[in-house]
């Protein structure tokens, strides 16, 4: 069978057309074909793929090392994205996630931010719960000469409670504790990859840019922020039961539209740990 890809977005996106559950695993191929294109497309759609999550866990170790932190679902390597705090526990921290994000900028180690998230739809919501993409290669491509040059040389703090204070404007004394228990992180704005491509490190965890007054560093931040993810640059995925998604997420930031914590929604997530830190 072949295997077509299909351009979604102006600057970020593609459907992945012609593969089955079972090729997933039996045609050795695959992985190279969804890397490849993960590269030049940043998002990957699979289509009403219905993956169990075994099937989901051992093509992902075809990309690379899986995540097998815990995450309140019975097999190893599926964490359970859901606003029930029955089915997810630390739910409240996910409602970070409807702001503009990169995962793994403020780990409690020193890992690496992960690679490739993949992301398949259990339940959907009845509103809101559509995910949102864009490129943050294409963002560094979009600057000018001397914008590069500047931001090359900045530096920028990361926090969990950064991202938080999005979506908790008043915390509450425990909550302020738990969240300045994760260790910030400063990274430099640009990220130089291996592979000689550069991206924006932009994002909720972004706290401040090292050695900027902090209404500069403020308006720098969301302008690059606003640039990046301007209607025309982003790729919106309304999802259906059954689909899955892949990013990279050395290059994309992404965010989840609002909805209700008495919501339907369950994604179920695996991520493809990073190989390189951010430099």
């Amino acid at each position: 069978m072949t295997i077509t890809i299909e351009k979604l977005g102006q600057a970020v996106g593609a459907q992945v057309i012609g593969v089955t559950r079972d090729q997933l695993l039996t045609d050795d191929s695959v992985a190279e074909t969804v890397m490849t294109a993960l590269e030049d497309n940043g998002v990957l759609v699979f289509r009403d793929l219905h993956l169990d999550p075994e099937t989901q866990v051992a093509f992902c170790r075809t990309l690379g090392q899986v995540d097998i932190s815990p995450g309140h679902h019975p097999v190893e390597g599926i964490y359970r994205v859901s606003l029930d705090t029955t089915k997810n526990s630390s739910a409240s921290y996910l409602r970070a996630t409807f702001d503009w994000h990169i995962d793994g900028c403020t780990p409690e180690d020193d890992a690496y931010p992960q690679m490739a998230t993949v992301l398949t739809a259990k339940a959907v919501a009845t509103s809101g719960g559509e995910t949102e993409f864009a490129s943050t290669y294409r963002a560094y491509d979009d600057l000018s000469p001397a914008e590069r040059t500047y931001l090359g040389s900045l530096r920028v703090v990361h926090s969990l409670e950064a991202s938080q204070r999005g979506v908790t404007t008043d915390p509450t004394p425990e909550q302020l504790a738990a969240w300045r228990r994760r260790p910030t992180k400063e990274h430099p704005l640009i990220w130089t990859h291996k592979s000689g491509r550069r991206s924006l490190v932009l994002g909720a965890s972004t706290d401040y840019v090292v050695g900027l007054p902090a209404e500069e560093s403020r308006a720098l931040l969301d302008d690059l922020l606003r640039r990046c993810t301007a209607p025309d640059r982003v790729y919106r995925h309304t999802w259906s039961v059954g689909d899955t998604v892949i990013w990279d997420n050395r290059g994309v930031i992404h965010r989840a539209a609002p909805y209700p914590a008495g919501s339907p929604r369950e994604m179920l997530r695996t991520t493809v740990l990073g190989e390189e830190p951010i430099e």
